[in-house]
């Protein structure tokens, strides 16, 4: 039988509470551990992804997941988008801040509810989906203690290409609206991300933190399908790392197979066979 367990953080620059939850079969075995993080108007609990987690830890991982502090979830909400406010608040300084004191807590014995005997940091990966993955990249480059990173169709940069027009009226307005065709919301983005971007800059360059500090084995999948992310990312990623594995599923499209609400008990196909070379991938590297 599998555990679950949720638990809480609180953002120390922000104040803001967000949740994540940790899947394991509880043996007493050091377990490796994989941290994975959704992407742009995912969550934690988006579709299938409640079963990744009980894939890897079936596998014998310890799979950790989280929603990040600014991702309109509200802890006891209705588990969907619903803060919007936060959402248009939100940056990829915060979110790598996220990812890293939740990892601080998997590090520090008793600041989560899974036990220390259950895991083995020794053995610590991430994986990310779409934004999600370029998060993944951003903070192993930054954090040597990742011993391996898998990118779900990641984005292969922070700054879209958009024409300089778009960036001043999106300064001159001050927010920039994102429709969620799935629920019919108008989600802001506030101009703070754009000049968050430039103030961090060297840290939220993909292509820079990639090609010159990511040491970590490195296995990027994508579809070739992908109509959120073109499959160009995957291979401008591939030319940052030469050495990195590369898995392109062929027909498949950004979300590998899954919708939100999922309502299978198994795993999508495209979803499983990315489910199975990342355990192969981080297997390797023990």
């Amino acid at each position: 039988m599998l555990t679950r367990q949720s638990f809480q953080l609180t953002g120390p620059a922000h104040g803001r509470p967000f949740e994540a939850d940790a899947t394991y079969r509880a043996d007493g075995q050091a377990k490796p551990v994989l941290l994975f993080v959704h992407g742009f108007k995912g969550f934690k609990d988006w579709g299938h992804f409640p079963l990744l987690a009980d894939f890897f830890a079936d596998r014998g991982f310890v799979f950790v997941k989280l929603n990040l502090s600014h991702n309109g979830v509200v802890i006891g909400g209705t588990g969907d988008l619903e803060d919007l406010e936060a959402f248009g608040r939100n940056n990829f300084s915060i979110e790598l801040d996220d990812i890293g004191q939740l990892m601080d807590a998997l590090f520090t014995p008793g600041a989560t509810p899974v036990p220390a005997t259950e895991m083995n940091l020794a053995r610590f990966y991430l994986a990310g989906h779409s934004r999600g993955g370029g998060l993944a990249l951003l903070k192993a480059a930054e954090a040597p203690r990742v011993r391996a990173v898998a990118t779900w169709a990641a984005i292969a940069e922070v700054h879209p290409p958009w024409p300089q027009s778009v960036f001043d009226e999106w300064a001159r307005s001050g927010v920039l609206h994102v429709p969620n065709s799935r629920t019919g919301q108008q989600l802001p983005v506030y101009y703070q991300a754009v000049e968050n971007y430039h103030a961090n800059r060297l840290r939220l360059d993909i292509g820079h933190n990639v090609r010159r500090k990511l040491r970590q084995p490195l296995l990027i999948i994508h579809g070739d399908q992908d109509e959120t992310v073109a499959v160009a990312a995957a291979h401008t990623l591939h030319q940052l790392r030469p050495d990195a594995e590369l898995l392109l599923l062929p027909g498949v499209t950004h979300m590998f197979g899954g919708t939100h609400p999922w309502p299978e008990t198994t795993l999508p196909a495209p979803a499983r066979q990315v489910a199975e070379a990342t355990a192969a991938f981080f297997e390797h590297q023990a």
